[in-house]
């Protein structure tokens, strides 16, 4: 087990995605629950959201579904959750996430992934959280995103330091030798931040 006892992950809903990212998802799931590190995530059933949790859950995990009222009437909403937490808005569900997760994973996803990731990825560079950030980048899925970033720098938009908030992962076992790794960093608070 390592110090870091709940991560926040941010994946896909999409259905339509190759078994690579399926598998990944599921593997995830499961070694997160063998190694007692809750699931923090979007509260959905379908997509990487609900192979990750289904797959967490199978393994005697805990996972934490947060999702707005708009989202659970259309019926995405994952049932068996160890925990539900239905909210308002979109900003809300971001923001207790962030609070109740001690590490953020960023896997294959949309433009509501890369939504995420660049909210958690500003929040820290502002010094709202110091809590680490991976992006597992399977078969060099966030190559392009990673190019964008050198770009921002080179191009005078971001500061060079940009890239050392962030560790890029290739496979869940290198995030789980990471997360193990990262699981003696000084946990700040975020409540009253966001």
């Amino acid at each position: 087990m390592t110090g870091i006892a709940r991560l926040c992950v941010y994946c896909g809903s999409s259905r339509a995605v190759a078994p690579l990212y399926r598998e990944a998802a599921r593997e995830l799931g499961s070694r997160l629950a063998a190694a007692r590190i809750g699931v923090v995530f979007g509260g959905g059933h379908v997509g990487l959201m609900g192979i990750l949790a289904d797959a967490a859950l199978a393994s005697g995990g805990k996972v934490t579904g947060i999702i707005p009222e708009h989202l659970r009437k259309k019926e995405l909403a994952h049932n068996g959750l160890t925990r539900l937490i239905v909210v308002d808005s979109m900003h809300e569900r971001k923001r207790l996430m962030a609070e109740n997760a001690d590490a953020f994973a960023i896997l294959p996803g949309g433009i509501g992934t890369l939504d995420e990731f660049f909210e958690i990825l500003s929040w820290k560079k502002l010094g709202l959280h110091e809590k680490p950030i991976f992006v597992l980048d399977l078969a060099r899925y966030w190559a392009p995103l990673f190019t964008l970033l050198d770009t921002l720098v080179e191009s005078g938009f971001a500061s060079p330091d940009i890239l050392s908030l962030i560790e890029r992962v290739e496979s869940v076992p290198s995030l789980m030798e990471a997360l193990a790794r990262s699981g003696r960093f000084r946990r700040k608070s975020l409540s009253q931040r966001f």
